[in-house]
C-alpha cells in the first residue's frame, strides 16, 4: 500500500473536521489491522466512543459503496438490496485498494472517492461518540456521533442512511 495515499486520506479526513468545525480526538499508535489489536490498543488509550466498521462492497454491476456500521454489526446482504435495490457482496481486498486505497483491516470511512456511495447505519446515530481508522492503521479518529450529519453532509459522496439495522 502507498503511504503517500494513507497519508492523502488522513489529511482529507483532517481537512472535513476542521473545515465543517466538528471536534475529534487523534491518538497515533501502533497499527491497528485486526479486532483483537484494536481492543488491546482500546484498552491501553482508554477508548470509549463506539468503534465503527467500514466495509467495502461490490455490486454485481462493477459498481462500489462503502458500509459505515457498528464494529460488532453483521453484513446483511438483503437489507442492503432493500434500501438501494442492488445485491451486494464484500470487494476483495485487491479491488478495495484499487478503488479507495485503504488498507485492508483499516478501512476508512470518509475521503474516499467521491463516486463510492457511503450507506450510513442508521444505529450510529444514537451513540455518544464514534470512533474510527483515518487512513493510516496507525491512526484512530473519534468525534461525537451526533456531528455524524455535519460531516455526512459535507462530503460529495452519495449517502443513503439504512434505516433498519443490519446488525443480527
Amino acid at each position: 500500500m502507498n503511504q503517500e495515499t494513507l497519508n492523502d486520506i488522513l489529511q482529507r479526513n483532517i481537512s472535513l473536521f476542521e473545515g465543517c468545525g466538528v471536534a475529534y480526538q487523534q491518538w497515533q499508535h501502533e497499527p491497528i489491522l485486526d479486532f483483537t489489536t484494536d481492543e488491546e490498543v482500546g484498552k491501553r488509550l482508554g477508548w470509549t466512543a463506539t468503534p465503527t466498521k467500514s466495509l467495502f462492497l461490490k455490486f454485481k454491476s462493477g459498481e462500489h459503496a462503502l458500509l459505515l456500521t457498528h464494529k460488532e454489526a453483521r453484513l446483511d446482504s438483503k437489507k442492503i438490496k432493500a434500501a438501494v435495490g442492488k445485491r451486494s457482496s464484500i470487494a476483495s481486498d485487491d479491488e478495495m485498494i484499487r478503488e479507495i486505497g485503504c488498507v485492508p483491516g483499516a478501512v476508512c470511512p470518509f475521503g474516499i472517492p467521491t463516486s463510492i456511495p457511503l450507506l450510513i447505519d442508521e444505529a450510529l446515530f444514537g451513540f455518544e461518540s464514534l470512533m474510527y481508522t483515518p487512513g493510516p492503521p496507525n491512526y484512530t479518529f473519534a468525534f461525537s456521533a451526533k456531528d455524524l450529519p455535519v460531516l455526512l453532509s459535507a462530503l460529495a459522496n452519495p449517502i443513503h442512511i439504512l434505516r433498519e439495522t443490519i446488525a443480527q
